[in-house]
């Protein structure tokens, strides 16, 4: 019985490590962290700071990172679920987390800029050689691709956020001149951007095409 025992416990101690993790794989390794900057910049862009609230943009984020990381989620899924793996040694997780994380690198390596790449593997040679244990870092090491991945992620997000506030900085600048070329300089030009800001935005179909956009992004080759 205590042999049976041991696997079980160790199985229930890295169930839960895992899941400790997860909160931090979302952020790092998946699409949430672009949709949900890209979401508040555009909030900001419209001048409604809050509205549609934090929860709800968060939450928004969340579905469509679920909607886009699905098929990685089902293959990974997949080969961890499979009856014919093993879980009783450490030996078993290792082989295990080798095999499942393959699907999750396959997504990062697309969705991450070579430059930012290059950068990590560069940067191994000369922030690991310090160290006496000899280490080395190729394309495919989530260690590399994690934050090439973030990086570029974070730089993707920005530039899509510059291109939504140009519009919204053009009403607001022309809402400006008009408000002191017409001698109301005490009235906030906010107070007449805002609406025409929201007006424009529905009137194209913001939502719908940004949402749309966004996912569409992580298409290969679009």
């Amino acid at each position: 019985m205590t042999n049976l025992a041991i696997p079980t416990y160790f199985s229930l101690i890295v169930l839960s490590a895992i899941i400790a993790v997860i909160p931090f794989l979302v952020v790092a390794a998946t699409s949430f962290a672009k949709i949900s900057i890209v979401l508040f910049l555009v909030r900001n862009a419209l001048g409604i700071q809050q509205t549609p609230p934090g929860v709800l943009i968060n939450t928004v984020a969340i579905v469509l990172t679920l909607f886009i990381m699905a098929p990685v989620l089902r293959e990974m899924y997949a080969i961890i679920t499979d009856p014919s793996q093993s879980y009783a040694t450490i030996g078993d997780f290792e082989a295990i987390y080798a095999e499942a994380i393959i699907p999750l690198k396959n997504f990062l390596q697309v969705h991450s800029r070579p430059e930012a790449t290059d950068f990590f593997i560069e940067t191994t040679a000369l922030l690991w050689g310090q160290y006496e244990v000899e280490v080395t870092a190729t394309a495919d090491d989530i260690v590399v691709l994690l934050p090439a991945f973030l990086i570029s992620e974070l730089t993707r997000a920005f530039e899509i956020g510059f291109l939504l506030y140009l519009p919204f900085l053009v009403i607001d600048f022309v809402v400006s001149v008009i408000i002191v070329a017409m001698g109301m300089s005490m009235l906030s030009p906010t107070i007449i951007s805002t609406p025409l800001k929201l007006l424009l935005f529905v009137f194209i179909d913001g939502w719908s095409r940004l949402l749309q956009g966004l996912v569409l992004s992580y298409v290969p080759g679009a």
